[in-house]
């Protein structure tokens, strides 16, 4: 069933040019929004807790723009079953490729970290064709072993490599010798909140996933935040702050803090962006655990 649901409806509307790709996500957007009302009540309970000073009709807006924009990403990610190189590199450009040279020169791996923001899925891919560091990307595999295999060739295809979540530590150890751009979600909902960095983000009490600052400092690698912007429809930019050069020597929870306020930053400019239908605060905070 998989194999035909790729094959007659995915790698067919991967091939269609970009003007088709958007006159579905429309269709779609239609369907998801009024008609069917997908996930819009954890969309809406997500805006109104993240801004409370907005109005119902400002959280509406935001709303409606965002599943616009869902949509997009939607069919943008099944467009990345059949992209070429050319195309993701016309698509999604890197701004500032120089942060990259320069730890390459001094043979240094990186960690970057970005949110689920704009299109990071084709900004990852861009990363690994526009700087000199090898992109590693770390993901949780799906669940349905076939479209796990087609979604692990397509991302692979033009050389960044998909770390399965319970290979990194192993991985991080055998790797020591390459000069690796990892690249960790700044807002993944940790599946141990006890194991947590807690913190307030978008006014709410937010367990934020450890790995990002657990292996920066163990490895004393530097810690880059990738900002992913959208010029327009289909057209985004990247571009990096280095957020700490010498991880070894930074405090417990400094470096959480600095990824998941460069985010916040970025949400709070333009919220239309984010993922909103994924339940980011389901877990509630542990009574040992401290702010």
């Amino acid at each position: 069933m998989s194999r035909i649901v790729f094959y007659l409806f995915l790698k067919p509307i991967s091939l269609l040019p970009y003007r088709g790709i958007y006159m579905l996500s429309d269709l779609l957007c239609f369907i998801l929004y009024n008609i069917l009302g997908y996930r819009k009540k954890v969309v809406v309970t997500n805006l109104k807790n993240s801004f409370p000073d907005k109005s119902p009709q400002e959280i509406e807006a935001i709303a409606h723009k965002f599943y616009h924009h869902f949509c997009d990403l939607i069919l943008e990610s099944v467009k990345m079953f059949s992209i070429t190189k050319e195309e993701i590199n016309e698509h999604c450009q890197i701004v500032n490729p120089e942060v990259f040279e320069h730890y390459a020169k001094e043979g240094r791996s990186l960690l970057l970290v970005a949110g689920h923001y704009n299109n990071w899925e084709l900004a990852a891919v861009a990363c690994d064709l526009q700087t000199p560091h090898t992109a590693v990307g770390i993901y949780s595999p799906l669940a349905n072993p076939y479209f796990d295999k087609k979604l692990h060739a397509s991302r692979s295809k033009y050389g960044m490599e998909l770390l399965p979540k319970k290979q990194v530590k192993t991985f991080f150890i055998n790797n020591t010798h390459r000069i690796i751009n990892y690249m960790f979600g700044a807002d993944q909902s940790p599946s141990n909140a006890a194991n947590a960095y807690w913190t307030t983000f978008l006014h709410q009490d937010t367990a934020v996933a450890y790995g990002t600052e657990k292996y920066a400092v163990e490895y004393n690698y530097p810690v880059v935040f990738g900002r992913i912007n959208k010029l327009r429809r289909g057209y985004y930019t990247m571009d990096f702050t280095v957020l700490e050069d010498q991880p070894a020597g930074t405090s417990f929870g400094e470096i959480s803090e600095k990824h998941t306020r460069a985010l916040e930053l970025q949400i709070l400019a333009q919220p239309e962006y984010w993922l909103w239908t994924h339940k980011r605060w389901k877990r509630k905070r542990p009574a040992a655990a401290s702010l």
